[in-house]
């Protein structure tokens, strides 16, 4: 049986150089890196960005990761409001340098090797209709996916709790209103199902399998937004692998805690045989049949 891939995520290690954070999950056996675009790593907005890209390109190459190219960093395109502009700004201008960066995403996930560019809808802004709402994300979205539909990469929309955006249903909303484009895939957050789906995170596998591309993990409790090391939520594990497994899922699976940079490193030591443990329980229990 093959085995999970898994991964963790640079916004989890903004303390490490990138070539650090590279040799470091290469180091600990992980099969990938969840590669945040930001100031810190490889900046969308400096100078030099291709040649800097091929560098990682070398680096990871050599390390032997997959990467995914996520675009989820706090600051890098405004530095007094977090996660902002997005792609339901009401300036087109703003708009327009949200659409810029995922179509740089798509730029350097070409040149990586990226299985996935992860992409989110934001908050509706304060004073927009919901039906405007949809309407702005609808348009805004689609050269996006266009040129992500060009390149070959799934853009892969998170639903994030707070957001116009925030599960599977709409999701499938937007998918609905896009008429089903090819290129329009799915991020799925585990800790986010426990948070506020319906469905436990094992039947959200399942049911959002057909459009997966790319999966984040780590515990949280129902409710609570929070991301939390592995055994201090409530999460049973080994189901939500054992779905991922019967489902036959292939991309990466990366560990997501992006306010535990101080102790990236201990987590990352720790999580990978937390999952991998996890794995066995879902292989002994018969992973494969679905």
């Amino acid at each position: 049986m093959t085995a999970l891939r898994l991964a963790y995520g640079t916004n989890g290690l903004t303390d490490l150089r990138l070539t650090d954070a590279i040799t470091l999950l290469a180091d600990l056996g992980y099969d990938g890196i969840a590669l945040t675009l930001d100031h810190m790593h490889l900046d969308p907005l400096a100078p030099d960005l291709s040649a800097r890209t091929a560098a990682v390109a070398r680096a990871l190459r050599h390390a032997g990761l997959g990467v995914t190219v996520e675009t989820g960093a706090r600051y890098v395109l405004d530095p007094a409001r977090k996660h902002h502009p997005t792609l339901l700004d009401a300036d087109p201008d703003a708009r327009k340098a949200r659409q810029d960066l995922l179509l740089t995403a798509i730029n350097v996930a070409g040149e990586l090797g990226a299985g996935a560019v992860h992409a989110f809808s934001g908050v509706r802004p304060r004073g927009m209709a919901e039906d405007t709402a949809w309407n702005v994300l609808t348009d805004a979205i689609g050269p996006v996916l266009e040129a992500a539909d060009t390149a070959g990469i799934p853009l892969a929309v998170e639903p994030e709790p707070g957001h116009l955006l925030y599960d599977l249903r709409t999701f499938h909303q937007l998918r609905t209103a896009l008429a089903d484009p090819p290129a329009l895939a799915l991020t799925l957050d585990i800790g986010h199902c426990q948070c506020l789906e319906p469905l436990s995170p094992a039947d959200c596998v399942r049911a959002a399998a057909p459009w997966l591309a790319h999966v984040q993990i780590e515990d949280m409790c129902r409710g609570v937004h929070e991301h939390l090391p592995f055994g201090d939520g409530e999460i049973d594990f080994p189901p939500v692998l054992q779905a991922l497994q019967s489902t036959g899922y292939r991309g990466l699976i990366s560990v997501e805690l992006p306010r535990h940079s101080h102790a990236g490193p201990e987590l990352a030591r720790a999580s990978l045989p937390f999952l991998r443990a996890a794995e066995a329980v879902a292989t002994a229990r018969g992973g494969l049949q679905p």
